[in-house]
């Protein structure tokens, strides 16, 4: 090694260090681990208003989607999604039945969403989401944007459940 390679070497700045991926930064192609199962992250939803993410999650065939929203502390649900539709958003009602158990509406909200990778919707664009919740602690949500109901049912998830394993 040439004394110039050397000199510039010693003058130069060390490479920054790279910050660790958080849950809510994560994004398509990197992998967590959800409740001891390991799934790939495929798309990508952020609601900015709310610090809100819902991650699309794969593992094989199985598609889930975890949201993850930081308040006082970072909430997560997982859920999958069900068949079923709404007939007009107008008409969205404040207690639903679904399989015998009763879902209460918890929370309505609308928000402009930024999507990446794979999600239920493509577009970026206002969308509107009810958020239930049974007496047995079981989630229900439902999304609108564009004229398109989505509707998955899910839990929440214990925070130690979450972690990243790989970002690229």
């Amino acid at each position: 090694m040439s004394i110039f390679k050397r000199i510039k070497n010693i003058m130069s700045k060390p490479a920054p260090v790279q910050a660790e991926k958080s849950v809510l930064t994560l994004g398509p192609g990197d992998v967590c681990e959800v409740s001891l199962v390991t799934y790939q992250v495929t798309g990508r939803t952020h609601n900015r208003s709310r610090n809100a993410v819902v991650l699309t999650l794969q593992d094989g065939t199985d598609i889930r989607y975890l949201n993850i929203e930081e308040r006082e502390r970072t909430v997560y649900a997982l859920y999958e999604p069900i068949d079923g539709r709404l007939d007009s958003i107008d008409e969205v009602p404040a207690t639903l039945e679904l399989d015998g158990r009763a879902y209460y509406l918890e929370e309505q909200f609308a928000g402009m969403i930024v999507s990446s990778g794979k999600t239920p919707f493509m577009q970026t664009g206002e969308q509107s989401v009810w958020q239930y919740q049974s007496d047995d602690m079981l989630l229900l949500r439902i999304e609108w944007q564009n004229g398109r109901f989505m509707l998955y049912a899910g839990e929440a998830v214990l925070p130690a459940d979450v972690r990243v394993l790989r970002g690229v």
